[in-house]
């Protein structure tokens, strides 16, 4: 076993995942959004990195070129993420013009199983995750062998739990700021122009493609 090649194969990976899940998304956005209010916070971030595990095995073992060269899979999960985004947009824009729904309930009377739906929903209905995790990741680990390749998948892994921990958790660190309610209809608002420009791509991209 080559261990400076397989902790050379851990660090790209690991710049790799970290420099693809960096970016402001619909996930991100959501996770953010869960993090300041402080409600289910480690359901939402452990779900978002376990289901970046999956697919990042998924695109290493292989997966990668069935999906690629699938575009009825890609068409439906274009199409079925595109209309959940511009629902959440609109709920999240609502809550922008709607200063008497700015109050926080109670952790405790958010919906579990809500949380769970939409969480996977932000993570399965987005094709762009597919093409980051299953597609370009599994591509790229080719180049790696035996452990590397492992290495190379632990690595991009490592790099979606901290980032969602660090992120969902993180949050709070903006509670002051938030403890405002012109912070929150202010961020609903850019939550909601994520969330339609998001949607917007994706069926620009599904119409020319």
């Amino acid at each position: 076993m080559d261990l400076s090649a397989s902790l050379q194969a851990a660090l790209t990976g690991f710049l790799l995942g970290l420099g693809l899940i960096v970016a402001i998304g619909a996930q991100n956005a959501f996770v953010l959004r869960q993090g300041l209010m402080r409600r289910h916070v480690l359901l939402v971030t452990t779900l978002c990195a376990l289901s970046d595990a999956v697919l990042i095995l998924a695109g290493v073992a292989g997966l990668g070129s069935l999906v690629a060269r699938s575009p009825v899979l890609l068409t439906v999960a274009t199409l079925g993420g595109a209309a959940f985004l511009l629902a959440y947009g609109a709920l999240a824009a609502r809550r922008a013009l709607r200063p008497d729904g700015l109050t926080a309930a109670p952790p405790e009377t958010q919906d579990v199983g809500r949380v769970v739906a939409a969480t996977l929903a932000f993570t399965f209905l987005n094709p762009h995750v597919y093409l980051d995790t299953v597609v370009l990741v599994g591509s790229l680990s080719a180049r790696h062998t035996g452990s590397a390749r492992a290495a190379f998948a632990g690595g991009a892994m490592t790099a979606s739990f901290l980032w969602f921990y660090g992120l969902g958790f993180g949050a709070r660190l903006l509670a002051p700021v938030f403890a405002r309610p012109a912070a929150w209809r202010v961020l609903d608002g850019l939550i909601a122009c994520v969330m339609v420009a998001i949607a917007l791509s994706l069926l620009n991209a599904w119409r020319t493609g």
